[in-house]
């Protein structure tokens, strides 16, 4: 276990009062600290533990100052860091249903997601995931937003026809999706994506919501903003500690870390609902973006693909399968309720 142990007190008060040494956490965040939302939700989650713990707390990094983005998983899970902040969209390459523990697309929005990861089978099999692919790492549930846009692009697209042989970034199972529509996707890390686009070498992105986005300029150079998130109608992150290290954790501290996730996804979920519209207006009014949203036909063509990917994935992995069942039995019943308390969309 590679845990530091700082002295709350001098040596001679820890002698006379028998305070307890504190264990310190290096966590890497897959999202530099200075993305609002996205980024400030791992510094957040930093705050909340560190000034609820007596035992245990966090020294946040950007990326790549411990390892880069992609490689959290990995170092977690073999000890050479402690934690991670994280999404597990990023390992939809190493496991088919980590995508369905980020962002489903057509999927629940926040209050049916959180439904079924807290009070119905998400967080078992969340951990079960881990589990069965030897990877060494607790999971915990840390935060949690509302749609993302779906794309900058630099041209209009009228039809779907122009996304075929378009290069784009894209998350997730939404890039299986974009995958079946003629687009090649790549999985580029948050400070990689303007260069590739500068460059050339991606033509349109889709990262994250309209402040963030904006925060990394891709307004610059993709003047074409497109909604609504089908891709994520709710994006899920996680805090991912080293199983070895979780588990020589006390009880309280183990509580504590998840009562700070748990204020986390509140507080991740408001400031996303707080700052996005004015940053959708000053995209407009100052940056000369153009909002776009897809139609309805485009959208269902959207679905119909993602229907294909989901109906494959689950015959190609057994896992995969029983997630999505489970998830959609949830939804069937959900859908009494979800589907008759809520006022329609878009309201006036």
């Amino acid at each position: 276990m590679k845990l530091k142990a700082i002295a709350l007190a001098t040596t001679s008060a820890l002698i006379g009062t028998g305070a307890q040494a504190q264990d310190v956490l290096e966590m890497t965040s897959a999202f530099a600290q200075n993305l609002p939302v996205l980024g400030t939700a791992g510094v957040n989650f930093v705050d909340k533990i560190n000034g609820i713990s007596e035992s245990v707390e966090f020294e946040h990094f950007n990326p790549g100052e411990l390892v880069p983005t992609l490689e959290a998983l990995d170092a977690v899970s073999n000890g050479s860091v402690d934690a991670a902040y994280t999404t597990s969209g990023y390992w939809q390459g190493k496991m088919s249903a980590a995508g369905l523990f980020a962002a489903v697309p057509f999927g629940p929005e926040p209050g049916e997601m959180l439904a079924w990861m807290l009070y119905d089978d998400g967080m078992t099999y969340f951990q079960q995931m881990y589990d069965d692919n030897g990877y060494n790492v607790h999971v915990t549930l840390c935060g949690m937003y509302a749609p993302e846009t779906s794309g900058w692009f630099k041209e209009e697209i009228t039809s779907l026809e122009d996304l075929r042989g378009l290069n784009m970034r894209f998350f997730g199972l939404g890039a299986e999706v974009m995958q079946k529509l003629g687009v090649s996707t790549s999985l580029l890390a948050g400070g990689d994506i303007f260069p590739a686009l500068e460059r050339g070498a991606i033509d349109a992105t889709e990262f994250s919501m309209p402040i963030v986005d904006a925060n990394l300029g891709f307004y610059n150079i993709a003047k074409f903003n497109y909604f609504p998130g089908w891709h994520q109608p709710s994006t899920m992150f996680e805090l991912l500690i080293n199983k070895d290290v979780w588990e020589e954790l006390d009880e309280r501290s183990q509580r504590q870390i998840e009562v700070a996730c748990l204020a986390n996804v509140s507080d991740n979920f408001a400031e996303g609902e707080a700052v996005n519209f004015p940053a959708m207006q000053q995209n407009v009014e100052e940056f000369g973006v153009q909002i776009k949203n897809w139609t309805p036909d485009q959208l269902k063509a959207f679905e119909a693909a993602w229907d294909e990917v989901a109906m494959e994935l689950a015959a190609e992995d057994a896992f995969f399968k029983e997630v999505w069942d489970d998830l959609q039995e949830f939804r069937e019943g959900y859908a009494v309720w979800g589907n008759n308390i809520y006022l329609p969309r878009p309201r006036n």
